[in-house]
């Protein structure tokens, strides 16, 4: 059936709702728990003396507070009208009801028609950005249904129930970020889920991320074009100005020797520069650490992987409200992508991260990452010691080895890795070390499992360059 747009001629009188909220919107709330939800729109009826509007639960069909019941619209003259639903406090999800009060009807109960939204929530809005595994490419099955409460503000710029794959195309309206092939699973719709049930309120995510796309696309401060980054202020600006934080999970694109030796100050660069132009001097930024590929030898620079691994950790230590998550003992669904499986352990781990770095929970999220290395018996052997160890370092690969040590003479063989101690790491050498040397951690482009937390199978955080006292 072919539509056509009903003129208000046409229309039965009563309220039209014209802009202000949707289905399925989430409106972010500010720092005391609430958020103002500004109505407009156009309305036609004979004897009009008001108009309204109320807030109800979706659930129990009530008014979602007192002074949400029944608000007064401001009717002009020329057929529009102007709201606002004050202090609405963080939940949902709820139900926008309007209607017009005429001379021939009751003021409430037997009142005009009027247009209504379902679904809306109050919470808070999680922007998805970065590139492949953010966007949402692993494959595999798991169980990751929709969820009520659980919002996406599309690449239509519409809201809907948030569902996988979140980065589809049909009928964008923006190119910026637009795939070349069908996506499938990303960690951020089981992570959103997580937030929800233990905040207790909904969660919106933003989508923004695209497969292969380098950080000159989102950092206004390098030369160049910044499609996404302009992408980023576009839909930021669209659901209403305000977001609690960016969901990052971008690097394996950096990776050449030329960009992996600048990407920290680049990215310290373009967090800085999100947080300015959008206004939100503290906004929180979740970022997730690369895992690795599988590829043949020579195709990506080993050394490269690892520098940007170390930027990552270095950057989330440098910003305050940045967190880092690690992905080393992820399986992957084909050569780089993390299996949906493996998405599913990122979200958990993602949601505890942010519960504990962004919600001031008591959470033990943070990943071992080490504290010194120091030379011992003649050279011949290191200690590494680590940071953020509930229990012992180990290692479920008894027999990895995902460390590389280099001194003046080059790379120095690994004979064995032992653990004399539960916050530590001692590597047996092959030879007596010569000059200067260093460590790294997680070595290259597709390393041996990482050493871990064991009770927590956390993994350790990829570095690189650690000098060896």
């Amino acid at each position: 059936m072919r539509e056509r747009r009903i003129e208000m001629s046409e229309q039965v009188m009563g309220v039209v709702i014209d802009g202000g909220a949707e289905d399925w919107q989430i409106f972010q709330q500010n720092d005391k728990g609430v958020a103002d939800i500004r109505l407009h729109g156009r309305w036609a009826g004979e004897g009009a003396l008001g108009g309204y509007a109320r807030l109800m639960r979706e659930d129990t069909n009530t008014p979602v507070a007192a002074h949400l019941d029944w608000t007064s619209l401001k009717l002009k003259p020329d057929g529009t009208w102007q709201g606002v639903l004050k202090n609405v406090p963080a939940g949902g999800l709820y139900r926008l009801e309007t209607h017009l009060y005429t001379s021939d009807c009751g003021e409430f109960e037997w009142s005009k028609r009027g247009d209504m939204r379902h679904c809306l929530g109050v919470g808070d809005l999680w922007v998805i950005a970065g590139q492949s595994n953010s966007s949402g490419y692993g494959r595999g099955s798991c169980y990751d249904p929709p969820e009520l409460g659980v919002h996406l503000f599309n690449n239509r710029m519409q809201w809907a129930l948030a569902t996988h794959p979140m980065n589809e195309s049909t009928d964008t309206v923006h190119l910026a970020n637009r795939e070349n092939i069908n996506g499938a699973h990303s960690p951020w719709l089981h992570w959103a889920r997580r937030l929800k049930q233990e905040m207790g309120y909904p969660v919106g995510l933003v989508q923004t991320a695209l497969g292969g796309s380098p950080l000159v696309s989102w950092n206004p401060a390098e030369p160049g074009d910044h499609p996404l980054y302009e992408l980023m202020l576009q839909v930021v600006a669209a659901v209403g100005g305000k977001v609690r934080g960016v969901l990052w999970y971008q690097g394996e694109g950096d990776t050449p020797m030329d960009l992996a030796v600048t990407y920290e100050k680049r990215f310290v660069a373009a967090v800085r520069a999100w947080r300015r132009s959008l206004g939100i001097p503290r906004l929180s930024v979740l970022t997730v650490q690369i895992n690795r590929i599988h590829s043949l030898p020579g195709l990506r620079d080993s050394r490269g992987w690892s520098l940007v691994r170390e930027a990552q950790r270095r950057a989330a230590g440098r910003l305050a409200n940045v967190c880092i998550v690690p992905t080393l003992d992820l399986l992957l669904s084909d050569f780089v992508h993390n299996s949906a499986a493996s998405n599913m352990v990122l979200a958990e781990r993602a949601a505890q991260a942010a519960l504990g770095a962004f919600y001031g929970q008591d959470r033990a999220y943070l990943a071992p990452e080490p504290l010194g290395a120091k030379a011992r018996r003649c050279k011949k052997r290191i200690d590494v010691t680590f940071a953020n160890v509930t229990s012992y370092m180990g290692n479920i690969g008894v027999s990895a080895q995902p460390f590389a040590v280099e001194d003046a003479e080059g790379f120095v063989p690994i004979e064995q890795i032992e653990y004399p101690h539960r916050t530590k790491v001692r590597l047996v050498l092959g030879r007596k070390l010569a000059g200067k040397a260093a460590v790294h951690g997680a070595w290259g482009i597709d390393p041996d499992p990482m050493v871990c937390d064991v009770v927590r199978l956390m993994p350790a955080l990829g570095f690189y360059g650690l000098a060896v006292e």
